[in-house]
């Protein structure tokens, strides 16, 4: 196995590395052999989402770089839940985050090879967590936290006016550990994670240092924040799942697709493996023009690649070049086509009940592509007005069953962008 002497500053280039304890021990470390690092992810919901995934591919950027990944997926800490500042999280019931620690655990497999050398590990918190009593707990772990340390962590100290559970005060007591255990039972010296994590993270540093005399490392990835400073993760539909069926991949390479001129050489570096000439190249073609889209173009390909896969992503494509470029539809499959169509402006339910369709200039009308009837015709008329990526001449035309794609979708369309989707019951 070899090591790639280059990571450190690879990381550093990229952006990733918002703190760090001591980065020279690091580099040391890095190259005497395969350190052993963890990354943790509690399931407070059904789904990873892009921050969560924002570790996974640092994870594997070490892992690429001959160092051995310990994943942890949170089954005790998720029954509590990191504090938050908007206040005190509700917490799940036991059966629901064993259900949802299975579905992180899945999420995060394909990522991480499990054979070689540096093999991943998965762990879960549970198995170690649930055989301490209350009292060793105390004994072993919370002589180890001044409280006014605790106190002056800032998303404790937010919540002291309104009040903060015991139950979410002690969560940096329940991560600390998890990094104390690994770092006794299987040699982990490094743990990574999201810069909101800093203060629990560098509690499992002195935790170990407290308790068994070591010293041992960590760093955090940078927030990813929009270019106006707010958070990403959120978009119409709600955060932005890993899960396909939680959001569409069609959703979700139009995510990357679409995103802010001014943060596409940041996503590019974080979320990408291209190597820095390839970026550095995109990054040039996108300065000078940034209206052929080059760089949003490879960041949505890429990350959908990765998260999605490759066959996926080719779907993907072609519906979009089938809507965009007045492609064949029908050649577009069912699932790709709704996810793609429920996405556009303009869309339609069409209850039939047995009556007869519409007429092509109606249904532009009660799609809102065009804003009259009067409208509607003189498209047509005038050869703007289509069906199916198909030039309709004549706007009293009607479609038949056999124009409904999937037998659930027509698409209509005037002149080359403005399109909608009527979903026919």
């Amino acid at each position: 196995m070899s090591l790639d002497p280059t990571l450190l500053d690879d990381l550093e280039w990229r952006g990733l590395l918002a703190h760090s304890t001591d980065l020279d021990a690091m580099r040391e470390a890095f190259a005497a052999g395969s350190v052993r690092y963890y990354v943790g992810f509690d399931p407070t919901a059904p789904s990873l989402h892009m921050g969560n995934l924002l570790q996974i591919v640092t994870a594997v950027r070490l892992q690429r770089a001959g160092h051995t990944p310990y994943v942890l997926v949170g089954g005790a800490t998720g029954m509590i839940g990191d504090p938050r500042d908007s206040g005190e999280r509700t917490l799940n019931p036991t059966e629901t985050v064993a259900e949802w620690t299975e579905r992180v655990r899945r999420q995060v497999e394909p990522f991480l090879s499990f054979e070689g050398e540096n093999a991943a590990t998965m762990v879960n918190n549970l198995d170690w967590t649930a055989q301490v009593s209350a009292i060793d707990f105390l004994r072993d772990i919370g002589k180890h936290f001044p409280v006014n340390r605790m106190l002056a962590r800032d998303v404790v100290r937010n919540r002291l006016e309104d009040g903060i559970s015991y139950t979410e005060f002690s969560y940096v007591l329940l991560q600390s550990m998890d990094y104390l255990h690994l770092h006794r039972e299987h040699g982990v010296d490094l743990q990574l994670g999201g810069s909101d994590q800093w203060g629990n993270i560098t509690g499992g540093v002195e935790l170990i240092r407290r308790a068994t005399g070591d010293r041992v490392h960590a760093f955090v990835t940078p927030l990813i924040t929009k270019a106006d400073g707010t958070k990403y993760g959120k978009t119409e539909g709600g955060a932005l799942w890993l899960d396909p069926e939680m959001m569409s991949p069609y959703s979700f390479f139009q995510f990357w697709l679409n995103v802010e001129d001014e943060k596409v050489p940041e996503l590019l570096r974080v979320f990408t493996f291209l190597s820095r000439e390839e970026i550095e190249e995109l990054e040039a073609t996108h300065a000078e023009k940034p209206f052929l889209r080059a760089g949003q173009k490879a960041l949505a390909e890429h990350v959908t690649t990765l998260v999605h896969g490759a066959e996926e992503t080719e779907r993907i494509k072609a519906a979009s070049a089938a809507l965009f470029e007045g492609g064949e539809l029908r050649a577009v499959d069912e699932r790709t086509l709704s996810a793609a169509l429920r996405n556009v402006p303009f869309t339609y339910e069409l209850e039939l009940n047995g009556a007869e369709f519409p007429t092509v200039a109606e249904l532009l009308v009660l799609t809102g592509v065009c804003e009259s009837k009067s409208a509607a015709i003189r498209a047509v008329k005038e050869g703007g007005g289509y069906l199916n990526n198909v030039r309709v001449s004549d706007p009293s035309a009607r479609p038949s069953v056999d124009d409904v794609l999937h037998g659930k979708w027509l698409v209509l369309r005037r002149g080359k962008k403005k399109f909608a989707g009527v979903e026919v019951r």
